[in-house]
């Protein structure tokens, strides 16, 4: 497995990333997650439409609830894109957040049970087994047009840029 060190950090503390990165131009990678009713979400679900790909370390955390949220509001007037956020969360932890928070704009996935997609992204911490903090900006046909792996997990993404590239693609 493909290891990068010095990548990401969490609270200034440098963490090693698992697995080769996902670049800009590249097709996304098989993956397996499942969705709050426990059914699969792969890679081809994620076609035929502009997606908007989160990885979050997990949405009991502010940082990571309030980027999920924004992307949820954002989601809203969009067309033709979906939000995915994808994190180690239990898909039971995933459904209470979205309800709690109202959260109907955005579709959670959990990685917790083979970390296929951290690995398959590049984005799997192996000191905290999470996943990093990252968006990508995938096209219809399930090529990669943007991508921004947070250099610190506690810093929140470039909202402008991902919605920006998500319109281009849309």
């Amino acid at each position: 497995m493909t290891e990068r060190h010095n990548t990401v950090t969490f609270k200034g503390q440098p963490l090693t990333l698992e697995g080769k990165p996902l670049e800009t131009g590249q097709p996304v990678p098989d993956f397996n997650v499942l969705k709050t009713d426990l059914e699969p979400l792969t890679r081809q679900d994620l076609l035929g439409k502009t997606t908007i790909l989160l990885s979050v370390p997990s949405l009991d955390t502010s940082v990571c609830s309030t980027e999920t949220k924004r992307f949820n509001e954002l989601a809203a007037k969009l067309e033709n894109v979906q939000v995915v956020t994808v994190s180690m969360d239990l898909p039971f932890a995933q459904k209470r957040w979205c309800q709690a928070e109202a959260a109907d704009n955005i579709l959670p996935a959990s990685d917790h049970r083979d970390a296929s997609f951290g690995k398959n992204f590049g984005v799997l911490v192996r000191e905290l087994r999470l996943l990093a903090r990252a968006v990508w900006v995938i096209d219809p046909a399930g090529v990669v047009r943007y991508r921004q792996i947070v250099p610190e997990m506690t810093d929140e993404p470039d909202y402008d840029a991902a919605i920006g590239a998500a319109k281009k693609q849309a």
